[in-house]
């Protein structure tokens, strides 16, 4: 049975940094926000060659360990078979180890690209599957839904398949970000997590994550209460003091914060009015950054785009 055929040119994917839990939505919510990697890709004639600039380039694999990489040849088997050869080109503006979704934002620029360079490659991947795809490949959906679909996600299993919707967020709603300079491994923050937690601690989070997507969606000035979680960050507060401190600081002053992710970057989700004032709050150690809301999610785009 023959393979599939590649299309000649490059494609490109562009692919948006990622919040998720978001408080009380641990494993469930997912933000996308308007920070990008892009990712080239070319089928070659033989061999793997991949290059790399920005995050990560002076200690990620380029070779087949690299999770681009990883992710495209999955992608390419569940295609019909893999290229003679790739050429990859990543630049990455995600921090790595950071909660951003680093990790996702590759994994959804491979698969996206494979199915891309791969002709007939939507209708053998549709977008269902490039979910479920995506999800096997991460272990958990929430990342990975907001980073494909753009927006903020809900995201869930049943069946052992991925599922997720998509929601607007209000457009006031304006993401700060407070990075660290040092990183947390995502396996070191969950590996703080109880196997169990009270059950009164489970009931607040319910009905925080509920109020939750009416606070991101129509009614902002509710998002200090939605925000609320007693399911995991006091848990990881060991992994990242700091970060749990600021989180503390800031919601004492009125500002709806969160550990974005795993940690142990803070996510301070403002108004346009308040958004500049919010940035100066952390002092020195933190980059804090303005950032936009995604809406489009991962993308192919023309080689010619601007950065």
């Amino acid at each position: 049975m023959a393979g599939p055929a590649f299309r000649a040119a490059a494609v490109r994917v562009r692919v948006p940094a990622t919040s998720a839990n978001l408080g009380p939505g641990f494993d469930a919510f997912g933000l996308a926000l308007g920070l990008y990697d892009d990712v080239v890709v070319r089928v070659a004639e033989a061999g793997l060659n991949v290059d790399i600039a920005g995050e990560g380039a002076d200690n990620l694999a380029r070779d087949e360990k690299h999770l681009v990489v990883r992710s495209l040849r999955t992608a390419f088997d569940v295609l019909g078979g893999q290229p003679r050869g790739l050429e990859v080109v990543c630049a990455n503006r995600i921090p790595h180890g950071r909660g951003l979704g680093s990790s996702s934002a590759a994994i959804c620029a491979g698969i996206m690209a494979a199915r891309a360079v791969t002709i007939g490659g939507h209708e053998k991947l549709n977008d269902a599957a490039l979910l479920e795809l995506a999800n096997e490949i991460e272990g958990h959906p929430d990342n990975v839904a907001a980073c494909l679909l753009g927006g903020f996600t809900l995201a869930w299993t049943e069946g052992g398949a991925a599922h997720a919707i998509r929601m607007d967020p209000a457009e006031s709603l304006v993401p700060v970000v407070f990075v660290p300079s040092k990183p947390v491994l995502t396996e070191t923050a969950r590996g703080l997590l109880p196997r169990t937690v009270p059950h009164v601690d489970a009931a607040v989070n319910a009905g925080r994550a509920a109020l939750l997507v009416e606070a991101l969606t129509r009614r902002p000035e509710l998002l200090l209460p939605a925000t609320e979680d007693r399911l995991h960050q006091e848990y990881r507060a060991p992994a990242m003091p700091e970060s749990v401190a600021l989180v503390n600081r800031l919601r004492s002053e009125g500002v709806p914060a969160v550990i974005s992710g795993a940690g142990p970057t803070v996510l301070a989700l403002t108004e346009d009015g308040a958004a500049d004032k919010v940035s100066q709050l952390a002092g020195e150690g933190w980059a804090a950054n303005r950032l936009l809301l995604d809406a489009a999610g991962a993308s192919v785009l023309p080689l010619a785009v601007g950065q």
